[in-house]
């Protein structure tokens, strides 16, 4: 295959990354890795149909928040700030609210999922912009970042600090808005008491807003920079940066994981058991540490309303002591907990709500969102490791897959909306609704829930935890998509790559990729890379 190798306007900004401690005996191997860079990259996929997948759930995400702007606005300019929407058109009697409110807890974690679906929409084009961002000022290391906890550089750049943070704070917005939008309305029938579902209007007009403005941050991001790729696996990334001259492969590393950057050019023997994603990649180490904090501070949350349970009369709204008969998944009439009235409904009141929502949920949305840095980096790695099976590894993937057959991104994905349902129960909001109007509002912690939500965070972060532990077996260098590592590794670029034992030398060895599968590397020899038997001195 043969490519152009113009400059382009990137290679102004490429760092050398190549160090030689005797350039002239290395000439004849830099040779070498230039004409593979040269014409081995130039196939990578710019993904032009993830570029699709991904407009399109912005679109649809953008189309949904306007929806939610306009009912919110039509809600909140008949009946004012506290007013709602009834969804039903008959009313329910008393005896049959059951059903009517089991219906309402599904409608919450259904509203959850669109709300994942919409942020993870946009979450794709902030990371693939952040991504290009970072390119372009060399500062990308890994093909997954920590998206909103990494900023590029600018104070008013659409990926810098500022809207990162904004955006941060938007996500946990649209969680705690969408668990305040169900609410029910009670009302009298000749037949007796009546419940309706009902739908609150400024919950609605600001989970529109923040939805929409995550949306345009997103679209602001991609259009300020140049995007080499949309392709989320990090081998299309690598080549992209490769065949751009962002990045240059490194000699003597055929050998060597992401754990070994810190080390010279230097051969080295294949080792049985490769470092975990928690000792190669230091974000993960403070990912982990979070999680268990997260777990920790909702047992504390769980022990303090038992306490004031116990303390506080006033705030127990006669409700039963926590106990094996009163604990249930699903809040009910004998659940534990503490309850507080807010002092009427008004603009305030509601400020107040979301502060206090924002707060406390503001963790668990943050830690979400940072498991997701451990899912894409497992992902990567196993990609890499696909190199050495029957079927090879393949550069290219799809996003919409990639997510529905990874067993630890779809289990993230699932877990998202489940875990923000959970919260809900566990911190709930009692909306009395008077003439399509909030007669007030009651704040409910219910104790059983807290601890439910405790033990779903402690299996979460197990979970996690032992997926960042585990080591790779096997030499196959790990590199836990280190674009500078996959640069060494793959001396060959191919649609579909195999990785193994290429050419045998005296003393040292070569590893690295083919178009055609290879012989496993021997465990007895010392690798260093092609050409780098020529370095030992006669």
């Amino acid at each position: 295959m043969t490519a152009s190798s113009k400059p382009t306007e990137e290679s102004s900004h490429s760092t050398d990354l190549l160090a030689l401690p005797n350039q002239q005996d290395f000439d004849s191997i830099i040779s070498d890795t230039k004409l593979i860079a040269d014409t081995g990259t130039d196939f990578y996929d710019r993904s032009l149909t993830s570029r699709r997948y991904a407009l399109v759930g912005v679109a649809c995400s953008s189309i949904f928040s306007c929806l939610c702007i306009v009912a919110g606005i039509v809600t909140v300019s008949n009946n004012g700030v506290n007013g709602v929407a009834v969804a039903n058109a008959d009313t329910v009697p008393d005896y049959m609210d059951t059903q009517l409110i089991l219906q309402g807890k599904i409608l919450t974690p259904a509203l959850d999922l669109i709300v994942t679906l919409c942020t993870e929409s946009i979450g794709f084009v902030h990371g693939v912009s952040l991504r290009s961002a970072l390119t372009s000022e060399s500062r990308l290391r890994f093909n997954t970042n920590l998206r909103l906890l990494t900023a590029a550089r600018g104070r008013y750049n659409p990926n810098g600090i500022l809207f990162n943070g904004i955006s941060t704070i938007l996500l946990i917005i649209s969680y705690s808005s969408a668990s305040l939008v169900v609410c029910y309305d009670n009302k009298f029938l000749r037949s007796g008491p009546g419940v309706d579902i009902a739908f609150a209007g400024l919950p609605l007009l600001i989970l529109g807003v923040a939805l929409l403005l995550q949306a345009i941050i997103a679209l602001s991001g991609m259009l300020a920079v140049k995007i080499l790729t949309w392709s989320s696996s990090p081998f299309d990334l690598t080549a992209a940066l490769v065949h751009h001259t962002q990045l240059t492969p490194a000699t003597l590393r055929c050998m060597r994981c992401v754990s070994d950057l810190d080390m010279d050019e230097s051969p080295a023997k294949p080792q049985d058991m490769q470092p975990s994603a928690l000792h190669a990649h230091s974000s993960i180490q403070k990912v982990v540490i979070f999680l268990w904090v997260m777990v920790i501070a909702c047992a504390g949350w769980a022990a303090l309303v038992m306490y004031i349970w116990d303390k506080c009369p006033s705030m127990q709204s006669d409700s039963d002591a926590l106990t094996p008969k009163t604990w249930s998944f699903l809040p009910n009439e004998l659940s534990n907990h503490i309850m507080y009235n807010m002092p009427g409904v008004s603009l305030q009141v509601w400020v107040l709500v979301f502060v206090i929502m924002a707060v406390i949920q503001g963790p668990l949305t943050l830690g979400l969102h940072c498991s997701e840095l451990i899912a894409n980096v497992i992902q990567d790695e196993t990609q890499w490791r696909s190199a050495t099976g029957r079927k090879g590894l393949r550069t290219a993937t799809n996003p919409v897959k990639m997510i529905l057959t990874h067993p630890i991104c779809l289990i993230l994905f699932v877990t998202k909306p489940f875990l923000h349902w959970m919260f809900g129960l566990s911190f709930s909001m009692s909306r009395v609704i008077i003439d399509g109007q909030l007669g007030n509002l009651e704040v409910y912690m219910l104790t059983a829930q807290i601890w439910n939500l405790c033990i779903a965070l402690f299996i979460f972060a197990c979970f996690f935890t032992f997926v960042a532990l585990r080591r790779p077996r096997g030499p196959q260098p790990a590199a836990y998509g280190h674009v500078q590592t996959l640069a060494n590794l793959v001396d060959e670029w191919s649609p579909v790559m195999w990785w193994g034992h290429k050419e045998d030398g005296i003393p040292y060895c070569h590893a690295g990729t083919s178009d055609h599968p290879l012989p496993d590397v021997k465990m007895d020899c010392v690798y260093a890379g092609s050409g780098a038997g020529s370095l030992v001195p006669s």
